[in-house]
C-alpha cells in the first residue's frame, strides 16, 4: 500500500509543477496577489490556476462505521479555466475485508473519476471560493479472494464449500456531485462532494461470483451514496 501511495502522490505533485509551469508569466510586470501571498487571475484569463486535495472525510468515516474492515485513501486534482469550469481527477486505493456464515472476503485495488465541475457562484478572477454541480466518470481495477463460500443449486441443495482466490474484476460508474470549495488562509482551502452513483458493470464474474465491496464506489449495488471532506492547497 505504501508504494501505492507513492505513485499517487507522484503522479499528483509531477501535474501540479507542469500546471507550474503553464502559468502565465510576465518578466516585467509584478504578479498581482492576494494580502496572504496567493496569485490574483485576470478576469479574462483562461488558466487560472489548480488545486490539490486529500480527502480526510472519507478515512475517518471508515474507522467509525467498518471497524477498519475498509480502509481508503484519495486524493483528487482540480483545474480553474475561466473560475467556471473545473476539469477533475481524482485518485485513490482501497482494501476491504468481510466475513459471514464461515465465508470470508478480501480485495484491494485502484480507482479513478474523470470529470467536470461547474462553478455556480459569480464568475469572478479574484474569487477564493466555490460552490461546484459536475458529473464523474469512474473506473475500478481489484484483485479479490473468496473462501469458503457455501455452493448451492435450486434442485440438489448445497453443493459444498469452495474458494475463489485471486479473482480480477474491473467495473464502471457514473456519478452526480455537488460540494463547494472554501478558502482558509493563503493557498489552503477546505471543501465536501457529496456523491450519488449509478453501477454500470453489474454481471458476474466468469465463476458466477462479484466482489463485495468496489474501490471508489463502496458496497456493491445498484446506486450508492458517498461523502468526501477535503483539506487542500490552491496554486
Amino acid at each position: 500500500m505504501r508504494r501505492v501511495l507513492s505513485i499517487v502522490v507522484g503522479v499528483m505533485l509531477s501535474m501540479a509543477a507542469i500546471a507550474a509551469d503553464k502559468a502565465p508569466k510576465d518578466s516585467t510586470t509584478a504578479v498581482p496577489r492576494y494580502a496572504d501571498g496567493t496569485r490574483i487571475y485576470a478576469d479574462t484569463a483562461i488558466w487560472q490556476g489548480m488545486n490539490i486535495k486529500v480527502d480526510l472525510g472519507t478515512p475517518i468515516e471508515e474507522f467509525i462505521v467498518s471497524a477498519k474492515q475498509i480502509r481508503t485513501v484519495e486524493m483528487a486534482m482540480n483545474c480553474r479555466l475561466k473560475n467556471r469550469w473545473y476539469p477533475t481527477l481524482e485518485l485513490g486505493y482501497a482494501q476491504a475485508k468481510a466475513s459471514a456464515d464461515g465465508g470470508r472476503y478480501e480485495g484491494y485495488g485502484g480507482f479513478t473519476r474523470v470529470g467536470l465541475d461547474i462553478n455556480a457562484l459569480k464568475k469572478n478572477a479574484k474569487g477564493q471560493n466555490a460552490l461546484l454541480a459536475g458529473v464523474r466518470v469512474g473506473t475500478a481495477f481489484q484483485e479479490y479472494n473468496l473462501y469458503n463460500v457455501t455452493m448451492q443449486d435450486p434442485y440438489w441443495g448445497i453443493l459444498g464449500n469452495r474458494d475463489f482466490p485471486d479473482q480480477f474484476r474491473c467495473d464502471v460508474w457514473g456519478e452526480i456531485v455537488a460540494g463547494c470549495q472554501v478558502h482558509l488562509w493563503a493557498g489552503l482551502h477546505m471543501g465536501w462532494y457529496v456523491r450519488l452513483k449509478l453501477l454500470f458493470t453489474r454481471s458476474a464474474d466468469v465463476d458466477n461470483v462479484m466482489s463485495y465491496y468496489i474501490p471508489g464506489y463502496g458496497y456493491r449495488d445498484r446506486t450508492n451514496w458517498g461523502f468526501n471532506y477535503y483539506i487542500g492547497y490552491k496554486f
